[in-house]
């Protein structure tokens, strides 16, 4: 993997180059994972006139990188000492050592007080904005991230697929969201995605929904999101259910149309398609069923080393898919004091020639009484 990693950090020096920075800091966590592989928590990444340093505060575990004279086609590593020692306030004071004249930052990853400190070090540097160059490179992915991020949805949909098989009735939102995270490192994962959500009775289908002691009742519609993390990469699924023998008559009018919506927006998922058009199709859906009225802002989103990353999937989004750019698409209606219905699923973007939209979590659709 270190070619990998060698060929992006050469494409980050390139643009830093064309944009006039000898020298780029990187300190965006999963920026710095993307370029350098698995690092010390809170470790950077200095792109610099001379060469390329990971700063950090610890000593890798299993260090991706060698502490003696660097290779052609690695950073060297340099431990700041003690703890309180900020790695990229050393970063900076290192580039403005090997000559640096400018020195890019991501502005948008940084605190006021750190930027500040930042240029205290670094005098004689001027400071410019990075801007969201990595977030860009990031949004095609090669085979090896796709086949992580492959895997990770296999381990969610086994994991919500035995968690069915169990008895839901009487059980808690929490317990159920424990119980799944469980299963997920049991089958291989490193952890949740995210925090898993489970959200039963009138609370289903509501975004962002953090468990409770609310106990799953006959009748309830259930929702499920949840997400793997493997390998740093994530992948995420969510379905809705129906507890009890068979769905109420308004239970059905409204997953129907949710389902009809989420389908609308993965056919949509094609290279060269806007990304608001892809949220304007699936919306249109929901609109024409009579559930238009507060809809959430955003139908999908990027997913890779973090959960929710570039590309947005919104009504105002500018830019079109690339193929091999993996997307949420997940629309949901909650109707207050009745509950709602979401469907979630991970894709990767691929031309028809190739089959379409390549679908990376498969458990059924269908609206299962449970």
């Amino acid at each position: 993997m270190s070619e990998v990693y060698a060929a992006r950090r050469a494409r980050l020096h390139d643009q830093c180059t064309a944009a006039g920075s000898a020298a780029a800091l990187v300190s965006r966590p999963a920026n710095v994972r993307y370029l350098c592989g698995a690092v010390p928590p809170g470790a950077v990444l200095l792109l610099g006139p001379v060469q390329d340093v990971l700063v950090a505060t610890e000593v890798p575990s299993a260090p991706p990188l060698s502490s003696g004279p660097p290779r052609s086609d690695e950073p060297r590593l340099l431990v700041t000492p003690g703890a309180d020692g900020d790695p990229a306030v050393a970063a900076a004071d290192l580039a403005a050592a090997d000559g640096a004249e400018s020195l890019a930052v991501e502005e948008h990853d940084l605190t006021v007080a750190r930027h500040r400190a930042l240029g205290a070090a670094a005098r004689r540097v001027r400071l410019a904005d990075l801007g969201r160059a990595v977030e860009q490179l990031r949004l095609i992915k090669d085979d090896e991230e796709i086949s992580c991020m492959r895997i990770a949805g296999e381990l969610a949909d086994q994991a919500l697929g035995e968690l069915l098989e169990s008895i839901l009735v009487g059980r808690t939102e929490r317990h159920l969201a424990l119980e799944l995270e469980r299963r997920l490192v049991d089958h291989g994962a490193d952890g949740p995605a995210f925090p898993t959500v489970v959200a039963a009775g009138p609370n289903a289908g509501r975004p962002g929904h953090l468990p409770t002691d609310r106990r799953v009742e006959e009748g309830d519609f259930l929702t499920i999101s949840l997400g793997a993390d493997y390998r740093g990469y994530r992948c995420q699924v969510g379905r809705t259910f129906v507890i009890g023998p068979s769905p109420a008559d308004w239970q059905v009018e409204l997953y129907d149309a949710v389902f009809a919506a989420q389908r609308a927006g993965r056919e949509a998922l094609l290279p060269g398609r806007a990304y608001r058009d892809v949220d304007r199709v699936t919306r249109q859906v929901l609109t024409a069923a009579g559930f238009g009225d507060g809809l959430e802002p955003c139908t999908g989103h990027g997913v890779g080393l973090e959960i929710d990353e570039d590309p947005r999937l919104t009504p105002s989004a500018m830019g079109k898919l690339d193929a091999c750019v993996p997307v949420t698409v997940e629309p949901g209606v909650h109707l207050p004091g009745r509950g709602g219905v979401r469907i979630d699923d991970t894709l990767v973007v691929r031309p028809e020639a190739d089959g379409g939209p390549e679908l990376l979590t498969i458990t059924t659709k269908e609206l299962l009484a449970l």
